[in-house]
């Protein structure tokens, strides 16, 4: 308890997050481009322990909140445009601004937390291994998070610690690839949309309009369902 106040006073001292910092979410509202409209307030839950250049850590269950932007719904191309903007844990709220990473559905995420040859009632949670959202194995219970035969992190009990790699759409990404992250269930080299074929990231936020993530679909609508998984990266504000 003493160790988790001190690792929050720290970090509300500095009433920041530091860029570069990646946030693993779970989406617990669904984005409808036939159903929302601008202003609409949507939600999502840190899913693991995010730990912070300075020692201190986010910790899991958190909420980012944000706000749809803009929606265009028609016939075949509709769009959302929405961005998370606030941090909330406790009685706090930080301002962040932030750009998509990666997104996965809920059916990715799901099975990124099976072991490998699916149930089995025999087995340890911490013995099991399991495949991230872009391909990694993860080798519970402290082990290595493997990427062919290069270990590109551990697991930790909530998830994994990874250094992220620069894999284009997402080379822009600079701050924080030189220190570990918490990327749940998702891949050092995760980047863009996961089996959502008929949607396009058509803007992650990084550049102008910096923090407006739009997504983009041809078959006249943008749907994502609540439970897919999110990875937002903190950026620097417009104004810095």
């Amino acid at each position: 308890m003493v160790a988790g106040i001190l690792a929050a006073t720290s970090l509300w001292a500095q009433e920041s997050i530091p860029p570069g910092t990646i946030l693993p979410l779970q989406l617990n509202s669904a984005i409808d481009s036939k159903k929302m409209h601008a202003g609409q307030t949507i939600r999502a839950q840190l899913m693991q322990d995010v730990p912070l250049p300075d020692g201190s850590r986010l910790r899991k269950g958190a909420r980012v909140l944000g706000s749809i932007v803009a929606v265009k719904s028609g016939d075949p191309r509709a769009e959302v445009v929405f961005r998370f903007d606030t941090l909330v844990t406790g009685k706090r709220r930080i301002a962040i601004t932030t750009h998509l990473r990666a997104l996965a559905t809920m059916m990715d995420v799901h099975a990124a937390q099976l072991p490998l040859g699916g149930p089995d009632r025999g087995t340890s949670d911490f013995d099991r291994t399991t495949v991230q959202i872009g391909g990694e194995a993860v080798y519970h219970g402290g082990g290595p998070v493997t990427h062919g035969s290069d270990v590109v992190g551990k697991s930790v009990v909530d998830g994994v610690l990874v250094l992220p790699a620069a894999t284009a759409p997402c080379r822009g990404d600079l701050e924080g690839n030189e220190r570990p992250q918490a990327l749940w269930v998702f891949a050092s080299d995760a980047c863009g949309l996961y089996d959502l074929p008929e949607l396009t990231l058509a803007h992650a936020g990084r550049s102008e309009l910096r923090g407006e993530i739009t997504i983009a679909s041809t078959n006249g609508r943008v749907k994502i369902r609540p439970g897919s998984g999110l990875l937002l990266r903190v950026t620097r504000r417009p104004d810095n």
